[in-house]
């Protein structure tokens, strides 16, 4: 007799995605040295999602000569969350995972409670990966964190790329392909029951229900809400359109990296023509990668700079420079968008 169906589809999916590890790490076939086998860390919180993660880790990883391990990461935020930090390193030790550590982490203020332990979290990530030398960490994000994401995209208004979510694949600082999300077609319920029938411990991060969290009261409130006036499928609709967005905004990227070379002068400045008469979406994808190449940062651009920026080109009346975040400054000059530190 096989093992429970939740059992069985989260082991495909990890299985799934180890041998893209694999794939990804194969021997150089000019080295005389076999290499060392890969190591996979599943970041583990110790709920639900994630111990279903660790526990399809440590079943699939030996079967294919890899080195599994865990981290947890402790952001300090609750009483006694290094208690539950230790208990989840023992989880991990108890199915196998070597290493099996605990990280604690100072979280900031920047961008709100919610982004700024994420931020903590993914430094801590990578820092854990960088000194194991892990080939990937694997994530437990599913199918519904899938779908809370693309709505808080819709709500910031900030263009189809927010609509894409999470990427099954992703990176880290210097690794374009540090983090995998096995779980990502599979629905929170799958992961819960698969913890259940292999009675696996699992904590609850109240965290989760706390309506001062955005995405706690999304969870709760605003997805429910969707499927009482909509019906069921909402979230898999949702996820469904993370993949469509995601697949047509790779498109239009490299649509834009091929089109900002015939948009240059000799100088390497952005011509106004000749931007403007590229359409909106790549327009403005080369304005964002122009603005983040002279420092403005990443995760402060905002959909509403990206249009003012446009409009130096699509509306000139004559109007002063853009200050952008990073003190970076947009101007028009001669016919030339100029885009440098102020």
């Amino acid at each position: 007799m096989g093992p429970h169906p939740a059992v069985a589809a989260i082991r495909l999916a990890v299985r799934r995605v180890l041998h893209d590890v694999l794939t990804d790490h194969a021997p150089d076939q000019t080295s005389h040295e076999p290499p060392p086998p890969p190591l996979v860390l599943v970041a583990c919180s110790g709920g639900a999602d994630s111990m279903a993660l660790a526990s399809a880790l440590a079943f699939e990883a030996p079967k294919l000569g890899i080195r599994a391990g865990g981290v947890t990461v402790d952001h300090g935020l609750q009483s006694g969350s290094d208690v539950r930090a230790a208990e989840v390193v023992l989880r991990l030790t108890e199915l196998g995972l070597a290493p099996a550590e605990a990280v604690t982490v100072s979280v900031g203020r920047d961008g709100g409670p919610e982004a700024a332990a994420r931020d903590a979290r993914y430094s801590a990530l990578d820092a854990a990966a960088e000194s194991h030398g892990a080939a990937a960490i694997l994530l437990g994000h599913t199918r519904d964190d899938q779908a809370e994401t693309v709505l808080l995209g819709l709500a910031r208004g900030s263009g189809i790329r927010s609509l894409s979510g999470m990427a099954a694949v992703s990176g880290g600082p210097g690794a374009t392909r540090r983090y995998r999300r096995p779980f990502l077609h599979l629905d929170r319920q799958t992961a819960r029951k698969a913890c259940m029938v292999q009675s696996l411990p699992v904590w609850d991060d109240p965290h989760n229900a706390d309506p001062a969290y955005t995405r706690s009261r999304l969870r709760h409130e605003g997805l429910p809400a969707l499927e009482k006036a909509l019906g069921k499928g909402v979230v898999e609709a949702l996820a469904r359109t993370a993949q469509l967005s995601r697949d047509d905004a790779d498109a239009l990227d490299a649509w834009a990296g091929q089109a900002e070379a015939t948009v240059r002068d000799a100088a390497g400045l952005l011509e106004c023509a000749k931007l403007y008469a590229l359409p909106p979406a790549v327009r403005r994808r080369i304005l964002r990668r122009a603005a983040i190449e002279a420092g403005a940062p990443a995760g402060s651009l905002f959909a509403r700079h990206i249009e003012e920026m446009d409009r130096l080109i699509t509306g000139w009346r004559g109007q002063g420079a853009i200050n952008l975040p990073g003190k970076v400054v947009a101007q028009r000059q001669g016919g030339r968008l100029v885009i440098r530190q102020g």
